[in-house]
């Protein structure tokens, strides 16, 4: 029987300190400089943003836990350092920013523990400079068990080939170009992917690439095609979410919901029962991610 594409249970955290994270910012080109922003506004109006978020997902039937983040990491809003599997496991994986390391708190570790099986953790590599970072650099097919990935100082190619081959998955690994020139962080900033259809920009991704990528996202899905313009606005950055009596909702941010299109919005309904969003608008300027970015999902 295969894994399903998407669970009802969320693992969010509210953040306990938030601002805009120098050592995210080398390879994150969506994050602004707050340096002239009242820092504790800054942190009023992100946990406002967080509970607003969270709220909207109950309120439409999701189960959602929330942990509360340390202050030591201005981005434990964004918990993707670990990933859960439907058998009941989870491993824990290797991040570049040292004070995103900082996110594995024992806390959170125990509280996995109580329901999910550690059976790997790759924490040993970020010593080696080899990082992976979970859900993020890789966006799981997880029904079809193909993982996609961007090559990006977090997402490294042989780790993912090694990861990919333990772990019996098809990866499909290819390059990109931000609106910087640089290569995009995260796969998740550009590409979801949904029970019956997938959102993806080809125009960020090289041309070398773009055929075969094209090739597997279209083998089991119907293909909503977002613009390069549009990432900035987050509309890559989505996750299904199925409510409780078993409909499949995407999740974004409003910012997002604004960036499409009404053709794609009508695409997207053909897919989704609702699309979800709340407005994160200072979560996403200064952390440099979005909805999609904020939800971790327990299998």
């Amino acid at each position: 029987m295969k894994d399903k594409q998407s669970t009802n249970k969320i693992f969010m955290v509210e953040p306990e300190v938030f601002f805009m994270n120098p050592q995210t910012a080398d390879s994150n080109h969506y994050q602004l400089d707050d340096k002239h922003e009242n820092s504790d506004q800054i942190l009023d109006s992100a946990i406002e943003e967080f509970r607003r978020f969270k709220g909207c997902l109950e309120k439409n039937g999701v189960e959602v836990i929330a942990l509360k983040g340390s202050s030591k990491c201005p981005d434990h809003i964004f918990p993707n350092w670990f990933t859960t599997f439907e058998n009941k496991t989870f491993q824990i994986f290797s991040m570049l920013a040292e004070n995103r390391r900082l996110e594995k708190t024992p806390e959170m570790i125990n509280y996995l523990k109580q329901e999910y099986e550690l059976t790997e953790d790759m924490s040993s590599l970020e010593s080696e400079n080899r990082f992976l970072e979970s859900t993020s650099s890789m966006v799981f097919d997880r029904t079809n068990r193909v993982v996609y990935l961007t090559i990006s100082p977090r997402a490294n190619a042989e780790l993912a080939k090694e990861w990919c081959a333990r772990n019996n998955y098809e990866l499909v690994l290819f390059e990109t170009e931000s609106h910087t020139g640089s290569p995009i962080y995260h796969t998740d900033v550009l590409m979801y992917v949904g029970t019956t259809a997938i959102g993806i920009c080809f125009e960020v991704i090289k041309p070398e690439y773009v055929d075969h990528v094209r090739e597997m996202v279209s083998r089991y899905h119907e293909v909503i095609e977002i613009k390069k313009d549009q990432l900035l606005d987050f509309c890559g950055n989505c996750l299904e979410i199925p409510n409780k009596n078993g409909e499949l909702l995407l999740a974004m941010s409003t910012r997002s919901f604004k960036g499409y299109t009404e053709e794609q919005k009508a695409k997207l309904l053909l897919h989704f029962k609702k699309i979800v969003h709340e407005d994160i608008p200072t979560i996403e300027k200064f952390g440099g991610g979005s909805a999609r970015c904020m939800l971790a999902e327990l299998f």
